[in-house]
Order: C-alpha cells, then structure tokens, then sequence
C-alpha cells in the first residue's frame, strides 16, 4: 500500500520530544502530551539563571520577570489575545476555571442563569453548579442524540433575559468533535451573556484564535500542548477588569492578571511556553512558511501541517474501527471529517474496556479507559459499564506505523478473548 506524502517531517518531529521511547507508542496524550525540548530549556534555564522572586530591582529579579513576561507574550501569540496582560496562568484548567467561578461569583444575582453542557470535562461544569448555592440557576444544554453534536436550536430555548454566561467545550475529550464557537459566541453575545470555552481537548491540535472567534474566556492545559504541567486562561482585558481580585487586599481590580495568580504563578513553567510557541512555529518553516514571517503566521502554517497530518492517523484508524462488525465508536465515526481532532473513543462488543486497557500494556502501547473526567456525558450515553470506554488520543508526532501496530495489537486482544 502506497503511504500518502505526510505534511511533516517527522524526524525532525520526535527528535524534538524526549520523552519518546522506541518501546512505547504514546497513545494517551488528551491525558498529557510529551513536552517539547524547548520547553524543557526554558525550565532548567530558569532554574540554573533565573531562579528569584519578580519584583526586585536586581538583575537577576529583573531577569526572572522577563522570562515571565516572555511567557506571557508567548501565550498571547498562540492564542492571539490582544496583549500579554489577557493571559492568566494557573495549576490547570481545573484550577483555573474555579479561580474563575470564584472571580465571577459576585457579578451573579438570585435568579441569574448559566447554562452548561452534558458534553463537558467536569472542570468546566463543576465550579459552575457550586454557584447554586448562591441562587444562580443552572441549565443543561443537551446533546443532539442522533449526532452527539451541540446544536444551537437546543441552546436557544435554555436562553433568556436571565442567562449570564454559557459554557462550552470547544471539543469533548470523548467524542472528539470540534464545536464551532465562534457562530455559538455570536448566539451567545446576541443574547445579552458572556462565553467561557474547555480547550484543553483542543488546543494541541488547531490553531487557536480568541479574537477571531470572539469569545470571553478560553481555558486550556499546556501539559497537553507540549508543556510541563500547567494552564493558561485567556480572558478580554475589559473582563478581567471586572473580575474579583483573588489575591492580597492591595491588589486592586485593576492589577491584571496578577490578582487572579495568587502566590504568583510558576515562573519556569510560565517561561516555557515561548518554547512550546518556538517549536510550533519551526514546524511552520518547515511546512513552507517563510522564515521571514511573523511568528504567529509560522504558528498558523505549523498548526495546519499538524491537522493534515493528524488527518491521516483519524483515517487510518477510524476506517479499520468501521471495517470491524463487534466494535461501535462513540462520537463522530466518520473518516476524512475535519471537524474532529484524533481523539477517539469505541467498544468491543461484550468486551471489558479495564482488562484491554491492561492488555495493551504488554504490547507496549499506552491507551486508557473510563469516564475521563466527563462523568456526566458518559452517564448519558449509558456507556459507564464494564470500564467505560476505550481512548486512544492521537498528536501529531504519532505515526502511521504506531497505528497500525495499536490496531494489530487490538485484533489479537480481541481474538484471544473469543477464544
């Protein structure tokens, strides 16, 4: 069979992430992706140059805040906020989205409405449905049951005059799907309430544009976007502004974004996010972006030759899933659709997803099984028995060739069940 030309060059591609071994295939990346060595510079440059607390007059505190700075203007690029100051950096998205909730809670009345999605990571319900205590309702936007598709014809009837904010994920971690925030931010906007988007399934994958799109608040996991463990929140500044103040009595509302960092944020972890950014952008040049362009064009040519890749492992994988009569996927089954990312979830009929998860690890493969923290969605689709479903998360320096031994791996598993 004659492999189709790939997008990338994918030597250049895994030579970049240390953490890849020959003896294990990562295929549990929505989990937490491998983190790039740029990344991995910038933190031990921190730590060996850098290593003090911002707000000296000294060189070396003066240092420590560059990097910082740094930081931030790299996340402002990958997401393209308006200024450094949009972005706020925290723990995780699930620290990141209650620091949020938090902030928030005092601009809510008795009566005010927010509607979440079934769809959702509990870090983007959770936070949310706590602010019931305070008189806020809480409305559910459901699934369309035949596609597993948010539809805005199922978001309208939850709106009013009442609805303050929306919260959406900009993919589910389980189906896979990409939902189109930008026409949801509209609907949203026209009707009077503001808009806070999950992107932690999506930001390895897809270019990321928070003024393109319009939305309020984005949030997503740079341990999953070829980072150390931490998150970034976007937020307009005019919001921000608006937020409350989480941290010491005198930093008052207009002290953006250090109010929402309380104890200030992980310096090292902070920095390498220009790394993250820099290898994204290398990418691009080798995509074809001139070397001249601006660094997000590079990031934008990256990021494209990330989904045509990413592409090819969805097909390769979806189509033998869809060949198979005991096997069903959850979500979108479609091959060549470009509105998902290459997180996919299925079951084998009669199958438990806990005993195949561990069988996989004697083929060195590593996938996972369960809820993954979208409790409430895999609840609704009844799928919650015998170890919940099987994920295998794909990124782009994933090859074609892991595929097919993560499949060979699947047919013997299943064989040796029946037998």
């Amino acid at each position: 069979m004659t492999e189709p030309t790939d997008p990338l060059d994918m030597a250049f591609v895994q030579s970049q992430f240390p953490g890849l071994r020959d003896d294990w295939v990562f295929f549990d990346n929505a989990g937490g992706a491998q983190t790039v060595r740029g990344a991995i510079d910038r933190v031990t440059e921190f730590l060996t140059h850098r290593n003090v607390q911002i707000g000296g007059s000294y060189q070396v505190s003066l240092d420590a805040a560059e990097a910082l700075m740094r930081g931030r203007r790299a996340a402002a690029t990958l997401v393209n906020a308006a200024r450094p100051e949009e972005i706020v950096f925290g723990p995780s998205t699930t620290v990141l989205m209650q620091t949020l909730a938090a902030a928030m809670r005092s601009q809510f009345r008795p009566g005010d409405e927010i509607v979440v999605t079934m769809a959702d990571h509990e870090s983007n319900i959770g936070p949310w449905m706590r602010l019931r205590e305070f008189g806020v309702e809480v409305r559910i936007w459901p699934l369309d049951p035949e596609t597993c598709e948010l539809n805005l014809e199922d978001l309208a009837p939850l709106m009013s005059d009442r609805t303050r904010l929306v919260c959406v994920t900009h993919v589910s971690n389980i189906l896979g799907h990409i939902t189109p925030v930008a026409r949801i931010a509209r609907f949203v906007h026209d009707h009077g309430a503001q808009i806070v988007v999950d992107a932690v399934a999506y930001a390895p994958h897809r270019l990321i544009d928070v003024q393109g799109w319009d939305v309020d608040y984005y949030v997503f996991s740079l341990y999953k976007t070829y980072g150390p463990h931490t998150a970034i929140m976007y937020g307009k500044y005019d919001l921000l502004l608006r937020l409350d103040g989480l941290y010491h009595y005198f930093y008052g509302k207009d002290k953006v974004p250090g109010k929402l960092e309380p104890g200030n944020p992980n310096y090292e972890l902070a920095y390498s996010t220009e790394g993250v950014v820099e290898y994204l952008a290398a990418l691009g040049t080798r995509a074809g972006a001139a070397a001249d362009a601006s660094l997000r064009d590079r990031v934008a040519a990256g990021f494209d030759a990330i989904a045509r890749h990413e592409a090819l492992l969805t097909d390769r994988l979806l189509s033998w899933l869809n060949a198979r009569n005991d096997c069903r996927v959850i979500g979108p089954a479609q091959t060549g659709d470009a509105a998902r990312v290459p997180t996919v979830s299925f079951r084998f009929d009669g199958l438990d997803s806990a005993a195949m998860t561990r069988a996989m690890d004697g083929y060195g493969i590593a996938i996972r099984h369960g809820d993954f923290h979208a409790r409430r969605l895999v609840e609704a689709l009844g799928e919650t028995g015998d170890g919940g479903v099987l994920r295998v998360s794909m990124v782009h320096y994933n090859t074609l060739a892991e595929v097919d031994r993560l499949t060979a791996a699947l047919a013997e598993i299943v064989q040796a069940a029946a037998a």
